[in-house]
């Protein structure tokens, strides 16, 4: 089923949007459920996978502390991972049944472009999220985050000289418990940010929500998400048609059957043609006589006016032989039979004499 990805600055109120849709998506999947025949199994399956799921802490995407060796900082190999960790979560549920919300920083375009790709190679949809906030505003929150820490470490400490055990009792009833960035980590990863493009097939469709939207905006913006990825606005995804693998001849392998007609074609007509030259030679299309093409069907082989030998037929044999290894001006043939490997290597021949006269 289709992957949402969700994207915006650090500390725009990703992660909140990020639940809000997943509990829209719950409530839509339930009520399609009971409005359904009577069965039980809910028709989709539904996934969220963030930093916080995963376990991945926010200081593997900071390569500004010093202590870090400087292959460490230049290879970025923590955020690597910790993408690589992400990648895989979404992998392992892409199914037909399975709705995928990736709540995460998502700041590469590579990175979308790969999760495209996922998402595609899976026949399924994806849309990306964006959270639209200014970045003062973000600034303020992840400044906000970290007072907060900071007055949270003060308390423990006083607790911890003053009543021993305390620090066990000192709960934060707050719900924002999201963690910060640390302020030179926060300001990389804005300068580092690469907005979503709605011109580029793996940005979109692409909605937008802003901090100052409320929560009817969300939820119709929300239910326009649910059109594209479930609904009636949902698009059939085809894979792409130039990694799709062509039929081959069921006899043999493609390049054996290439070598094995050019040569019987190469053959018959050194059997058929008169020293003179100038012949019109028949060959039959299929020479089994089974399959696409019957025996009765056959090709004509316009000869020049002087006799082809050998030397000749081979240099346009291997010429034909290099053009069609990979399949490649095939396309339009179909299957690649043997049938029409003659019939579209006489045609060669034919034209290479034509330019030879």
């Amino acid at each position: 089923m289709p992957l949402i990805i969700v994207t915006g600055l650090p500390t725009s109120g990703k992660s909140t949007r990020a639940k809000q849709l997943h509990d829209y998506f719950a409530e839509r999947i339930a009520s399609t459920a009971t409005t359904a025949s009577s069965t039980s199994t809910p028709k989709y399956r539904l996934h969220l996978i963030s930093d916080q799921t995963q376990g991945i802490q926010r200081a593997v995407y900071d390569l500004s502390p010093a202590e870090l060796p400087a292959h460490v900082r230049s290879a970025n190999a923590s955020e690597k991972d910790a993408r690589a960790a992400l990648y895989g979560a979404v992998k392992r549920v892409l199914s037909p049944r399975d709705i995928v919300i990736l709540d995460g920083l998502n700041y590469i375009k590579g990175w979308r472009y790969q999760l495209f790709c996922e998402a595609k190679n899976m026949r399924t949809p994806s849309a990306v999220l964006q959270i639209g906030c200014s970045v003062d505003r973000a600034r303020g929150v992840n400044e906000a985050r970290l007072e907060k820490r900071r007055e949270a470490a003060s308390d423990a400490t006083v607790n911890e000289k003053n009543v021993p055990g305390a620090e066990n009792n000192n709960d934060n009833d707050d719900d924002d418990t999201e963690e910060p960035y640390a302020p030179a980590n926060w300001d990389n990863l804005v300068f580092r940010y690469e907005e979503p493009n709605p011109m580029t097939r793996w940005d979109s469709p692409l909605f937008t929500l802003i901090w100052e939207d409320d929560e009817a905006q969300a939820r119709d913006v929300f239910a326009k998400i649910w059109d594209v990825v479930a609904g009636e606005a949902r698009k059939v995804v085809r894979p792409n048609q130039s990694t799709v693998q062509r039929d081959k001849d069921p006899g043999g392998d493609y390049l054996y059957v290439l070598e094995r007609e050019t040569q019987d074609v190469v053959k018959r007509i050194l059997e058929k043609q008169s020293p003179q030259g100038g012949d019109e030679i028949t060959l039959p299309r299929n020479p089994g006589g089974s399959g696409e093409g019957g025996e009765g069907e056959m090709l004509v082989v316009e000869l020049p006016m002087k006799r082809v030998l050998l030397p000749e037929l081979q240099r346009h044999r291997r010429a034909f032989v290099a053009l069609n290894r990979g399949g490649i001006g095939l396309e339009a043939v179909g299957k690649l039979a043997a049938a029409r490997l003659r019939e579209s290597f006489v045609g060669y021949l034919n034209a290479a004499f034509e330019k030879e006269d």
